[in-house]
């Protein structure tokens, strides 16, 4: 997507969830998620790329002793629709017999995190718990639910705040929703 292609899309875009909302929800998880997890010392992990921008505003107001690492895996890449999931990056951190806390961006159809989620009980884990920056309401059962949750978004293609279109706008302090047709 070339720069004018992406701010034509932004310009036509709507307005989901403000700046303002966004950080206010990050800081109800961060205090749920310290509430449950603070005597715990868990293993924290960001699922990389769309949750960068999530990660690097919840981790400075999670204020209790943790571990962090990441993973990368994908459905997506660029494209707009999920294909088949790849494992990008594997955490290097041992995960047998943690708590794991697991940070992403998007619930979308589940598929993503419940395979993630899956594999670290696999490998050991204690406990697998998930937080999301957004649930996305697709109107059909999910194979995994997130622990915790920061907002909920309707069934539309969304951007902005570690979400991308075609690769652009993931540094968007907002979520933005690509206009119906």
């Amino acid at each position: 997507m070339t720069p004018d292609d992406a701010r034509k899309v932004l310009a036509e875009a709507d307005l989901i969830c403000s700046a303002e909302k966004s950080a206010l929800a990050v800081r109800r998880l961060a205090a749920e998620i310290t509430s449950r997890l603070a005597d715990r010392n868990p293993l924290v992990l960001a699922v990389m790329g769309g949750a960068v921008v999530f990660v690097g505003q919840i981790l400075p107001q999670l204020v209790f002793p943790l571990a962090f690492d990441y993973l990368h895996v994908s459905r997506y890449g660029d494209a707009t629709q999920g294909g088949s999931l790849v494992w990008v990056v594997t955490p290097r951190s041992g995960v047998a017999g943690r708590t794991v806390l697991v940070l992403d961006d998007i619930l979308d159809e589940g598929l993503t995190l419940a395979d993630i989620k899956q594999r670290l009980l696999e490998q050991g884990a204690a406990e697998v718990l998930t937080a999301v920056f957004a649930d996305k309401k697709i109107g059909r059962d999910k194979p995994v639910t997130a622990d915790f949750v920061g907002i909920e978004l309707p069934d539309r293609y969304v951007f902005g705040y570690g979400m991308d279109i075609q690769g652009a706008w993931r540094n968007l302090p907002a979520v933005y929703a690509v206009k119906d047709a």
